[in-house]
């Protein structure tokens, strides 16, 4: 803890902005520089453009060699979401729109290596700007962080953009505060073994940021969005980042200090108390039991599940066995990766989501080549949410397809394997879908390779046409999963990323719990098992609403098993469905809120 005599010496201040990451963190504030591309620009000689070329290959490798020492030293335990930011990372180094570009602009214009990667970099973020997916323009950050770095090394430093200005005392907890930070750096400082980072402030970015879901992910405590930081913050400065409350306080009183250690002392009870409930069934107050299962990204991930108490894996994202390669994943490949989470759960259900590519997720073009797709890279789509993506593109890649629906299948052999198809919206792909499945089994059987001739085919309510579907869905998969992240945005035509609409990306717009109801209601009516799988599964304020409406099976990450559990043991299913009654009669999200604050509240009295 920072020493509170210091306090006096400054004033005191507070900002706002968007906290990304619950809890307290008290530290000393380090300012980093922003960072800077107005970089030196000058022709060279003809004879020269070998030499500057070398230079920006030199520079790639510096950038991919760090990366790759980054992610062989993460732990274990990690987060998932801490290898799929390097890994992006890394991706988009190895595209050939940052790659190959400035070296042709060094040969056609004759110029340095850093103002060919500068010029290529502004056409590539106007080209991200025109783009209406929010992953995608959210990767314009990345690439520009990813930049930043190859230039950095191009003046023949090391790419980790953080650098201190004073020298730590030791034990000093840190606080960093800048304008924005790319994931590699703050897994660069979380793994010094000289800093203690508590936390960060940036005057940018926002919740959906990767460095937001990176801090989400470690639980460390951070701000985004935080206007002017640099300029309020001063180095040295005794900083307090309330992620709760969106809050930063700069030189907090005595009193505030004491009751800031208060709050963390009595969140570190709350969690000990927590870790107690591992091992009890989630059940309401009047004893309906309640499947609380977990959403992995990779095999590794099934041990949090594990410990968190999950009754199974309702979510099991494939993606990252094809993301950053050059080459697909073979059939034996992806069948150990499903296996290991299979036989980890020992019995209990793993719903694996077939590949969900397109749009945001984007192979590689050596990987691409592999599909026939052509060389370079593949042709832009005027609105990429809408396009060839998810079951769309399996479909359309029949062989990507059955390899992978294949090695799920023989999974199935040594646990509960179930398969869930992503983004259906017509009858047909269900059809077509489940047709795949049958070609698959045969082709195993004709293989004399083993599987649970069980194996169940769901899919997955994302779009408002599926929801309104859903009564025709249930007759043809065995289950449905819904998807709220891409529900909302397909059904309010939002994308959140986009600060000039964003304020209108709202969970409890009437449309969408009304999507979300009806999916349910419409489930138990024919017996159908229905889980949400969503952002909003792991979501508090949302959960006895959701329980109210009939449902019964939550999937989330691991981190959020155990608070939403205790949550549960509170309720009623007869009080949930009566606020259920209440909310779906209201068409104002504000009186929406206002209902779900007014239950809270009563439960908390």
């Amino acid at each position: 803890m920072a020493r509170m005599g210091d306090v006096a010496e400054r004033r005191r201040e507070s900002l706002v902005g968007s906290g990304v990451a619950s809890g307290i963190a008290v530290g000393r504030a380090h300012l980093l520089a922003p960072s800077e591309l107005d970089v030196r620009q000058y022709t060279i000689e003809r004879r020269d453009v070998l030499h500057e070329i070398g230079r920006l290959t030199s520079a790639f490798n510096v950038v991919r060699e760090e990366l790759d020492e980054l992610k062989s030293g993460i732990a274990r335990d990690a987060p998932s979401e801490v290898r799929a930011f390097l890994d992006l990372h890394r991706l988009i180094l190895g595209d050939a729109l940052l790659a190959e570009a400035p070296r042709d602009l060094i040969r056609s214009k004759l110029i340095n290596a850093e103002w060919a990667l500068t010029i290529q970099l502004e056409q590539l973020v106007k080209q991200f700007d025109a783009i209406d997916d929010e992953y995608l323009r959210e990767r314009s950050t990345d690439v520009r962080q990813v930049v930043e770095r190859v230039v950095d090394a191009l003046a023949g430093g090391r790419p980790t953009r953080v650098a201190f200005t004073k020298q730590l005392a030791p034990g000093e907890r840190l606080i960093l505060i800048a304008q924005d930070l790319a994931p590699a750096d703050v897994l660069h400082l979380k793994d010094r073994a000289d800093v203690d980072l508590a936390g960060f402030v940036t005057e940018l970015g926002g919740p959906t940021s990767h460095t937001a879901i990176l801090a989400r992910s470690l639980g460390l405590p951070a701000v985004v969005g935080a206007e002017n930081a640099r300029s309020i913050i001063k180095e040295g400065d005794l900083v307090v980042i309330d992620a709760d409350l969106d809050a930063v306080i700069v030189n907090p009183s005595d009193e505030e200090l004491a009751d800031f250690g208060k709050r963390v002392r009595d969140e570190s009870e709350h969690r000990a108390q927590l870790r107690k409930l591992r091992g009890k069934i989630a059940r309401t107050k009047d004893g309906i039991a309640i499947e609380l299962q977990a959403n992995i990204e990779l095999p590794e991930d099934a041990r949090d599940a594990l410990e968190a108490g999950a009754d199974g894996i309702g979510l099991f994202r494939s993606e990252f066995l094809f993301m950053d390669r050059d080459e697909l994943p073979s059939e034996d490949e992806q069948y150990e990766a499903y296996a290991k989470v299979a036989r980890a759960m020992k019995g209990k259900p793993v719903v694996i989501r077939t590949l969900d590519i397109g749009a945001d997720k984007v192979l590689n073009e050596a990987a691409r080549e592999t599909l026939g797709m052509g060389k370079g890279a593949p042709r832009p789509e005027s609105n990429p949410a809408l396009g060839l993506r998810a079951i769309r593109y399996c479909l359309a890649y029949p062989e990507l397809f059955l390899t992978q629906l294949r090695a799920i299948l023989r999974a199935s052999e040594v646990g509960t394997v179930r398969i869930l198809v992503p983004m259906l919206a017509h009858l047909h792909e269900v059809e077509q879908a489940l047709a795949f499945v049958a070609r698959a089994k045969e082709q195993l059987r004709e293989r004399r390779r083993k599987y649970d001739g069980r194996v169940q085919v769901g899919g997955m309510v994302e779009v408002p046409a599926a929801a309104l579907s859903v009564p025709q869905l249930v007759k043809k998969l065995k289950f449905l999963s819904i998807g709220t992240n891409d529900l909302i945005q397909y059904t309010l035509a939002i994308d959140r990323a986009d600060s000039s609409v964003a304020h209108l990306y709202d969970h409890l717009h009437p449309a969408v719990l009304r999507l979300i109801a009806y999916t349910i209601k419409e489930c138990r009516r024919a017996r159908s098992p229905v889980s949400v799988c969503g952002e909003l599964a792991g979501e508090l304020e949302m959960t006895e609403l959701l329980l109210g409406m009939g449902l019964r099976q939550y999937s989330m990450h691991p981190s959020q098993i155990l608070p939403l559990k205790e949550r549960l043991f509170t309720l009623s299913t007869k009080d949930a469905a009566r606020l259920a009654t209440r909310v779906l009669r209201q068409s104002d999200p504000v009186k929406i809120k206002a209902v779900l604050v007014q239950a809270a509240n009563a439960h908390l009295s």
